[in-house]
């Protein structure tokens, strides 16, 4: 499983923009169909949990983990 820090590098490599800093980083980018997703990464070093990485991969990043692991 990665950890927060390689989901951020992630979203920085694939051209996502990062809109907002709170006690998270949030970012959003537009598909090639023109929909919004969007993505909480947490400031924290651990791991991603395996429910919840698999819910990120599917439903936020919409991306398969074969080319997120290209892009960190």
């Amino acid at each position: 499983m990665p950890n927060w820090k390689e989901l951020r590098r992630f979203c920085e490599n694939d051209g996502w923009e990062l809109y907002k800093v709170t006690d998270h980083y949030f970012y959003r980018k537009y598909d090639n169909a023109g929909n919004l997703r969007r993505t909480k990464v947490s400031m924290g070093s651990g791991q991603v949990n395996g429910f919840l990485w698999k819910e990120i991969l599917k439903k936020q990043l919409c991306v398969s983990q074969e080319y997120f692991s290209s892009k960190i």
